[in-house]
């Protein structure tokens, strides 16, 4: 029995499979609710579930939820699952739920995400497997924002500091893999697979995440076949790879769910008069941009919703590049070679496409006599010193979509607040309006009605640049076997995958 046990052991050790994967900054917090960043948010995934996620066809399903229904618009029970186990052993229940919407409430912390759940009622606790969330007015994320990552109650409840506990870089969750040790900055991450997972143990026992600051030597790692997946630039793919990386990889291209912006301090001037944002506008070549880093591989951003989708305006007509026009309008403002418009636009140093975008916006500005100065900062400095202070004149910054779009955090005048995304500043009493009637519209066609008119006045205030939506072209090891496209990308049946050499 004794070499029994010894065999499997040892048997586990040796075939044991790895996923080598990377990661360009260091998260900050990995927790659900406090996960601004795409790095946290990345960890984050793997560690925590929602009730409920969306399948490979974008289409809502249980997760920590095994069914749902609503007693009325505004009552929505829920039946959770009774086999969900936290990293730790302790099962999961719906008291776990109740305490991770309590604290999102709290002022024990600062997030942006709390706003998803400002037509909530009350969440009331009804046994262990069933909960009552009651809406204030019919709600059309009321499924949706129970994604959220859940908390564990039996940890969370001694923390007397939140933001600041050791449980954000030592997480502890549902998820499909746990963390080995709390994370350090630049460093790497390892996750192993949750062997109580309720939908089984994933196939690839380990995860692990190589911190590697720059895009290059991300590349050359993935060329040595020291990664499994990473995402490839198209000057990556269209010149620096050879028939040698296609026999060792397959290679998933589509549109990227995001897009990049030029965004403005409207608080200041001249960011504050909107003609000095059309000039702006007017001098920047979208496609120009999108040929020179993208070798065409990506669309031109013209508002705040993505192309072909309900909420998207087929009538919008969007403001076109016309250097002679705003050269025209920067002299009506009294801008001349003498006295030029000038300022700063800031990006983070970690992505080489988005300083190579701001270095052409710099040229293409120059040709209106525009001067523009250019700073780059390490990706935490520029959140913690520049973005949420607000100490800045532009920036170059991206925004991901959601399968449902929601303008409330990030054009509602609310969310200019401490943490939120509202940080350029936006103010429209109109589109207020429009998103909060929007909120409260559950049949599809008219919510997407209003959004679209929402698209309209957001893209004609022009309190961002909107600049490209590139297409996302990820690269993963031909020995990981089961990866399939899909609406949600590649990662929606990750834990089916398995290596095979």
């Amino acid at each position: 029995m004794y070499k029994l046990i010894l065999f499997l052991l040892l048997s586990s050790l040796i075939f044991a499979t790895t996923l080598e994967r990377s990661i360009s900054s260091s998260p900050n917090r990995v927790n659900p609710l406090l996960a601004t960043d795409s790095a946290s948010g990345e960890i984050a995934g793997w560690i925590f579930n929602g009730l409920v996620k969306f399948n490979k066809d974008a289409k809502i399903v249980g997760d920590l939820a095994k069914s749902w229904k609503f007693e009325n618009n505004t009552t929505l029970i829920f039946t959770l699952r009774d086999n969900i186990k936290w990293h730790d052993g302790v099962k999961f229940s719906a008291k776990d739920v109740i305490y991770t919407y309590n604290l999102l409430n709290s002022k024990k912390i600062t997030t942006p995400y709390s706003s998803d759940f400002k037509e909530v009622k009350d969440v009331k606790f009804i046994d262990n497997t069933h909960l009552k969330v009651t809406y204030k007015k019919p709600y059309f994320k009321a499924l949706t924002i129970w994604m959220m990552g859940i908390l564990p109650k039996h940890l969370w409840e001694k923390e007397k500091n939140p933001m600041q506990s050791k449980l954000n870089k030592f997480a502890i969750g549902t998820g499909p893999y746990k963390m080995t040790k709390a994370f350090e900055v630049n460093k790497k991450i390892t996750l192993v697979a949750n062997s109580d997972y309720y939908e089984g143990k994933p196939k690839i026992d380990k995860i692990i995440y190589h911190y590697i600051g720059d895009s290059a030597t991300q590349f050359l790692m993935l060329k040595a076949k020291k990664l499994d997946i990473g995402g490839l630039s198209p000057l990556e793919l269209n010149r620096q790879i050879d028939n040698n990386f296609k026999k060792a990889f397959n290679i998933f291209e589509k549109p990227s769910n995001g897009y990049t912006y030029l965004g403005f301090n409207l608080r200041k001037t001249p960011f504050n008069n909107p003609k000095v944002r059309k000039a702006i506008a007017l001098s920047i070549n979208k496609q120009e941009l999108i040929d020179l880093l993208f070798f065409s591989h990506g669309k031109p951003c013209y508002g705040p919703f993505m192309p072909g989708t309900s909420v998207y305006p087929d009538d919008f007509k969007p403001l076109k590049y016309n250097p002679q026009k705003a050269k025209e309008i920067l002299k009506e403002l009294g801008y001349t070679k003498d006295k030029p418009l000038s300022f700063t636009i800031t990006t983070n140093s970690n992505n080489d496409i988005r300083v190579k975008a701001v270095e052409i916006i710099q040229q293409q500005l120059l040709k209106v006599g525009i001067k523009v100065k250019i700073r780059v900062m390490e990706w935490q400095a520029f959140l913690n010193t520049v973005v949420f202070p607000k100490k800045f004149d532009a920036v170059v910054l991206g925004w991901g979509l959601g399968l449902i779009p929601d303008a409330y955090s990030i054009w509602h005048s609310d969310g200019d607040k401490k943490g939120g995304f509202n940080f350029v500043g936006y103010h429209n009493k109109e589109v207020d309006k429009l998103i909060e009637k929007a909120s409260s519209i559950v049949e599809p066609d008219k919510f997407a009605l209003i959004y679209r008119e929402i698209f309209k006045k957001i893209a004609n205030d022009k309190p961002y640049i909107f600049l490209y939506i590139p297409n996302s072209i990820t690269a993963v090891s031909k020995r990981v076997k089961g990866v399939t496209q899909s609406v949600i990308g590649i990662e929606h049946n990750f834990i089916n995958w398995r290596i095979k050499d």
